[in-house]
């Protein structure tokens, strides 16, 4: 099989893992308002383990362009939010307003995320050994639970299943489009990994704090959604301490 296409099929097997995330919500249907808000602490959880890893990984790297990365992550996100909120009429579909914008917001900030990650998976396979093969099945896995804190935003706010998967899928899109790019050129695309590793942990760790853990405490108890945030990341980290043992 031709190199390039094996990266690209195998960069693809990570996006489309994302969209087995909101699979769950076939089952749970219909929520209280206070269900609403543990999702959203939830996924305040998933998002911010996330960003753990992603620094972890970014500062093995290179510390300070991971730092200058976090911070750049802030100011676009943080400008971005500023001018979105001046459209008070934007809607996605049949959902308008804020809950569009944070919709727009989370799978925004996944799909910077994704970049980052396709990044890695290309110039993973540029390495040597069975470094390509472990990171891609890594990936693969982990964006599972991403698929899952796109969800929790989105589909308490009126979106479908279906489109919850298609939005999942989507932000991952990165990944295939741009291992291939990182595989044939790691060696201009290698040191932009760190930067993007820490872009995107910066954007998710303000959108975390600025519009989901607000939102998670209007109908529930801090308690429990320091209990959801923190055995969320728990979780998460748990998890990848799995996917290293295996």
């Amino acid at each position: 099989m031709d190199p390039i296409f094996y990266v690209f099929l195998a960069a693809l097997v990570t996006a489309l893992a994302t969209g087995l995330g909101p699979l769950p919500f076939a089952i749970w249907r219909s929520m209280s308002p206070r269900a609403i808000s543990i999702c959203n602490g939830v996924a305040a959880g998933l998002m911010i383990a996330a960003s753990f890893s992603l620094l972890q990984e970014g500062v093995e790297l290179n510390p300070l362009h991971t730092i200058l990365g976090l911070v750049g992550g802030f100011v676009f996100i943080a400008i971005s939010h500023s001018i979105m909120e001046r459209f008070d009429n934007f809607h996605i579909g049949n959902i308008q307003g804020a809950d569009a914008m944070k919709m727009l917001m989370i799978v925004g900030i996944m799909t910077l995320h994704s970049a980052a990650e396709g990044i890695g998976v290309g110039v993973a396979y540029a390495g040597e050994g069975n470094l390509g093969t472990f990171i891609t099945a890594a990936i693969a896995i982990h964006n599972i639970p991403e698929g899952l804190a796109i969800a929790l935003v989105l589909v308490p706010r009126g979106a479908k299943i279906w489109q919850a998967v298609g939005w999942s899928v989507f932000s991952s899109l990165p990944q295939p489009l741009l291992a291939v790019p990182a595989f044939l050129f790691v060696t201009f695309f290698a040191p932009f990994l760190p930067i993007g590793l820490g872009l995107a942990a910066g954007a998710m760790i303000w959108m975390t704090l600025s519009e989901l853990i607000p939102e998670a405490l209007e109908n529930a108890t801090s308690p429990k959604i320091a209990s959801a945030v923190t055995l969320s990341i728990a979780g998460m980290l748990m998890f990848e301490l799995l996917l290293v043992t295996l």
